[in-house]
This record gives C-alpha cells, structure tokens and sequence, in this order.
C-alpha cells in the first residue's frame, strides 16, 4: 500500500492550481507554476520512500534512556515523529531528557524504573498508554556491566548484571508485548552487543557477555513466537561505543587496544547506532523478526 499523501501539500496543491485557473496575470502565473512544481516534489517526496521512515502518531518507550546510547535514540524517535517516553533508573536523568526533547517539540515523559523488577516494568507500560493512549515501539537499552575474573565474579554481581541485562529486557519485552498483541502491532528493539558473538579481551566480563548472548537468543525467539501476530523483535549488537565512561584514564591503555582490533580504526559514536533503530521501527523492516543487527565496526569479523 502507497503511503498516504500529506494532507497540507495537497490542500496547498489544490490552492495553486485553482489560483492558476482564476488569474490572468502572467508573472503571477510564471511564480504559481514554479510554486506549483517546488510542491509537486516535495509531494512525491512524501510519498516516497524516506516516508516509509516516518514515526509520525507513534508512541515509543526508552529504557536507559538517561544518557549515552538510550539518550540518542530517544531523539532519532522523537525527531522521526514519536512520542517518546524516557525511562532510566536515574529520574533526574529521564527528565533532563525529557526536557530535551519538549524543547524540539517533541512530546516526551520521563518514567523512573528500575527493569529488574518486573511490577515496576508493567507500570512502566501503563505509564505510558495512561500519558499517550498507546505504544507502538520499545526500546529495552538498559544495561550494566562489571569486570572480574571469572572465578572470583561474585553472586551480587552475577545476580545483578542478570537482573538488569537479561531479567529486565524480558520483563520489558513481556509488559510491551502484552498491550501490542492485543492490537495486533508492535516493534520491540533490545540492545545486545558483540559481546553475544564475541569474547572480550582484555577486560574480563563473564556475567555481561553471557546476559547479552541471552539476549540476542531471547530476541530470536520472541521474534518467530509473536511475528505471526504483528509484534517483530529484534535487537542491536554495538561493539565498543565513545562513550563518557569509555573516556576514563583508567581504560585509556585498553581503548587502544579496542581502536587496533576495530578495522575501522575508531569507536562507534552513539549516532552510528540510531539508523539501525529507525530502520527496525519503521515499515521497511515489516518482513524483519529476530534479526541481530551487530554494529561494531567490523570488529566481530577478525
């Protein structure tokens, strides 16, 4: 099916040509037809097939969207046309966000959750149907990670970075897909990593590389259960990402290591990420389920 044609272009279509038809003037008549064929592009433009990329009337959720990589793509949504909610474990983050977006325009909420407990995941959802009568889209990007040996990865940690990493996406996925399969629509996205694929080296982080590898198997799964019933899940695999944390002295002499094994010769900067989630959520990946979209640079292929 075409995409529908933007009511304003040709309500402004539909002006010009009937101006043409009234006036006799000829310079006026020269200005509407070069008017006229400026918006005959701009209309085939809409129709086209960057359209397609479009999120206009959709309402999309965030997690860990208080900075870094959840941040930016709480604004490649909004800027696609969603309105978005922005949920961290940290509120006064969610609403420095929040308020980044409202001043775009952009319709926004921040929600404060913490994904590994799974009461406040589904009041998550309804806090956002509550504030914007619906969503189409989730995002499940929160994440931790710590280092240590293997043999001495604690319980806590253990625990926690599956409580969050693991837990928590599928505690997201199910409270989103609840009110999705209901209506037969949804996109659901988890960030995993490269970590899924590949083993990190030199730092040591059993606990993350295997709730991400859990991830991006939980994705393939949910993705062929609810696909038949318009719910896709897919997820993301970014390699090593410029972030502030990434940035510390302490892993200055680790980064260069990552910098010399990434064929690119560079970190993904958090930007590089959003054109995989806007693709996922828009129509053009109708026929997607279960995809794991690695982004690392060409890391995972050496």
């Amino acid at each position: 099916m075409a995409p529908a044609a933007d009511p304003a272009l040709e309500q402004l279509e539909a002006l010009i040509k009937e101006t043409l038809a009234s006036t006799t003037d000829p310079k006026v008549k020269d200005k509407l037809t070069k008017a006229q064929e400026i918006v005959s592009t701009a209309s085939v433009r809409a129709k086209g097939v960057l359209n397609k990329f479009a999120l206009d009337g959709q309402v999309a959720v965030v997690t860990g969207a208080g900075q870094g990589i959840g941040r930016s793509i709480a604004h490649a949504l909004g800027e696609a046309g969603a309105k978005v909610a922005v949920a961290d474990l940290e509120f006064n983050r969610a609403e420095t966000v929040a308020a980044e977006l409202q001043a775009k325009g952009i319709q926004s909420l921040a929600i404060k959750v913490d994904v590994s407990k799974k009461q406040e995941c589904e009041d998550m959802v309804q806090k956002v149907l509550s504030a914007f009568g619906d969503l189409h889209i989730g995002v499940n990007n929160a994440g931790i990670v710590f280092h240590s040996d293997s043999e001495d990865t604690s319980e806590q940690e253990w625990t926690r970075t599956m409580g969050v990493n693991l837990n928590g996406v599928f505690y997201c996925c199910q409270a989103e897909a609840k009110h999705m399969l209901k209506k037969g629509y949804g996109r659901i996205i988890n960030t995993a990593s490269m970590s899924a694929t590949i083993v990190n080296h030199p730092q040591r982080q059993v606990a993350y590389n295997t709730s991400k590898a859990g991830v991006v198997h939980m994705t393939k799964t949910l993705g062929t259960e609810w696909c038949d019933r318009g719910v896709t899940v897919n997820c993301i695999s970014p390699g090593y990402v410029d972030t502030e944390l990434n940035r510390s002295e302490l892993l200055l002499q680790v980064r260069t290591q990552w910098l010399n094994e990434t064929p690119m010769k560079r970190l993904a900067d958090v930007e590089d990420l959003v054109g995989g989630v806007l693709y996922l959520t828009s129509k053009l990946s109708n026929f997607t389920t279960g995809l794991d979209l690695i982004m690392d640079g060409g890391f995972t292929c050496w």
